[in-house]
């Protein structure tokens, strides 16, 4: 059959294709969704149709809040409910094998270290992971003994104390009383004088805060400290050394290293600190006054 020919171009009706009608109300962009073949569960698919817009977010949350709320104002009910599900979550910790069995304490002095027990009382046996490790730690700080703790929780059974102790500088006697004081003239809540012998004796008021600047000095020469019996605080601005043989080196109130390099450039060239004397006094700068001992 001949073409037909419009407007002089000739178009070929048959040999162009048939285009599919698009479903109604279907564009380009609306075409349907093939049809999941592998046969989506009901319940995922309902999944997929969940609203999650900032609107659904918002309603959704304000009615957590009102839950919260109810459950809150039912007072006493709420605080059982919490100790119930606390109880069972202790329940499961400690059938999984998270309870405590042992608690190591590090840096505690024999002394101390029954202290820091009563102040943990932990048992064995409970759940290692409802501890409060915060709490634990402050208890242990309480002690008198104690400067820092850490406490660390070491899963599954093991909590570990480690503790720094307040240092013995001196024991401190006022008043008819002893106490064992630290670097800062502080007396430890605890500490038995009695079984500190070796530290220096310190007596007087106001002595314990004085100790830490004459002690480091006495320190220094070994063959002085060592014969020292006690440092005794005079009118709480300076020091008296009593010796153990009975004599007394008095120490002026102010510039006392310079006093006590003094007594050793005497001691070693005179041995002055081997005559007996029953005083020596150095209160005046740059003079050695000295008076003899009975029967010298």
């Amino acid at each position: 059959m001949p073409a037909v020919v419009r407007g002089g171009r000739r178009a070929n009706v048959a040999s162009q294709p048939k285009r599919s009608a698009a479903p109604k109300g279907q564009g380009a962009r609306g075409r349907a969704a093939p049809r999941n073949q592998g046969g989506v569960p009901g319940k995922m698919a309902a999944l997929g149709r969940l609203d999650l817009t900032p609107r659904a977010v918002v309603i959704s949350m304000c009615a957590g809040v009102a839950v919260l709320a109810l459950v809150l104002a039912t007072g006493a009910r709420a605080e059982r409910i919490g100790q119930s599900v606390s109880h069972g979550v202790d329940q499961i910790t400690t059938g999984m094998g998270l309870k405590l069995r042992r608690v190591h304490i590090t840096g505690a002095s024999a002394e101390a270290t029954p202290s820091i027990q009563r102040a943990l009382a932990v048992q064995s046996g409970q759940p290692i992971t409802s501890l409060d490790l915060d709490a634990l730690q402050a208890n242990v700080q309480s002690v008198g003994w104690v400067k820092e703790a850490r406490v660390v929780r070491l899963l599954p059974d093991t909590l570990i104390v480690e503790v720094k102790e307040h240092d013995r500088l001196a024991v401190w006697q006022t008043r008819g009383q002893t106490y064992v004081i630290d670097g800062e003239g502080r007396a430890i809540p605890g500490a038995d004088a009695g079984r500190y012998p070796n530290l220096p004796l310190v007596v007087g008021k106001g002595a314990d805060t004085a100790a830490k600047d004459i002690l480091p000095l006495l320190a220094e020469r070994p063959r002085l400290m060592s014969r020292v019996d006690a440092l005794v605080r005079v009118d709480e601005r300076r020091w008296d050394l009593r010796l153990r043989d009975g004599g007394i080196i008095q120490l002026p109130a102010v510039k006392q290293e310079a006093a006590l390099i003094q007594l050793d450039a005497l001691d070693q060239r005179e041995r002055l600190l081997e005559l007996g004397f029953a005083r020596i006094d150095l209160r005046t700068e740059g003079q050695v006054a000295v008076r003899p001992g009975v029967g010298a």
